[in-house]
């Protein structure tokens, strides 16, 4: 099913527009799900597996992929879907790149892809069950689609690296911190991350959960006076629910009282991500997802100055 996933430069020149397309697929109910189709690479009849010694209770076994051994994760079980058959003839597997790695996604079966705007994807409903692994939900053809979190499905096995350096945290004694840092992502564990890494290097952090809060925002502090006062810079997400961070992008650059705030994409589309989009859009850099080091040399890059003023 390679084919299924096409033209990925195609698909890039949607970007930019506030609209994504969604892979679909089902985890052995009625229920419909979704991924963003820049983190799919393939999509593959169910490989053969070989289990991985002391690996977490939700990786299936590892298959080669193109010559690449790849973690095969049981999607269903990882978020606590328990409506799923015994019967996995024709069960797929996701094939995914994002935050620097690949993984497989144990799904039961795949149904198609769709084009849908972002202000069609709304965040999920609050103090759900289905909240802790869903990051958005949307409607196609009077069918709710849930959105997976696949970010805190990765965290879940696989051990990042969360603290700053000590040479990185030297580094950061000598800039002036007394502005905040905006912050906008959707999904909650990289929220998490990128606040305790910044916070590591001094500086206060604002979050918001898509662009269109966060535009609303500082739209409201330029009401009021220069932004450039209290924000250092905006570190946005590009997939989000409402407004993507292509649009919020463009949009901090068409309004005079914000147009020059530092903005840097970062983003777990670190496989098929096209560059030339940031440029478009009217970011200032882009960094993938996630290492606290360079998080932090990219701040003191945009936004950090020394504070003696100089």
């Amino acid at each position: 099913m390679s084919q299924f996933i096409d033209d990925v430069d195609q698909r890039t020149r949607m970007v930019g527009q506030n609209r994504m397309e969604l892979l679909l697929f089902h985890l052995g109910g009625d229920q419909t799900f979704g991924i963003n189709v820049f983190k799919v690479r393939e999509v593959i009849a169910r490989p053969k597996l070989q289990q991985l010694p002391g690996a977490s209770a939700i990786v299936r076994g590892v298959a080669t992929i193109r010559d690449r051994t790849v973690s095969i994760i049981d999607l269903a079980q990882a978020i606590g879907f328990v409506d799923r058959p015994g019967d996995d003839t024709d069960a797929k597997v996701i094939v995914t790149e994002f935050n620097r790695s690949v993984q497989g996604f144990w799904v039961s079966a795949v149904d198609r892809i769709v084009n849908v705007n972002w202000e069609t994807v709304k965040p999920p409903p609050r103090g759900t069950e289905q909240e802790s692994y869903l990051v958005a939900v949307t409607e196609v053809e009077g069918r709710l689609v849930q959105i997976i979190d696949v970010e805190r499905v990765f965290a879940a096995i696989n051990q990042l690296k969360e603290d700053v350096s000590e040479t990185t945290l030297e580094r950061a004694e000598h800039i002036d911190h007394h502005k905040s840092i905006l912050v906008v992502d959707d999904s909650m564990v990289a929220r998490k991350q990128i606040e305790r890494a910044i916070g590591e290097i001094g500086f206060q952090v604002e979050t918001r959960s898509d662009g269109r809060a966060a535009l609303d925002f500082l739209e409201e502090l330029a009401e009021t006076g220069d932004v450039s006062e209290t924000i250092e810079m905006v570190i946005s997400d590009i997939e989000m629910p409402r407004m993507d961070g292509y649009t919020l992008t463009r949009k901090i650059r068409d309004n005079s009282k914000l147009k020059d705030l530092p903005v840097v994409l970062h983003s777990s589309l670190s496989g098929q991500f096209n560059a030339d989009m940031v440029k478009r859009a009217g970011a200032d850099d882009f960094l993938p997802k996630f290492d606290p080091d360079e998080l932090a040399a990219m701040v003191m890059k945009h936004g950090g100055r020394p504070a003696d003023g100089s």
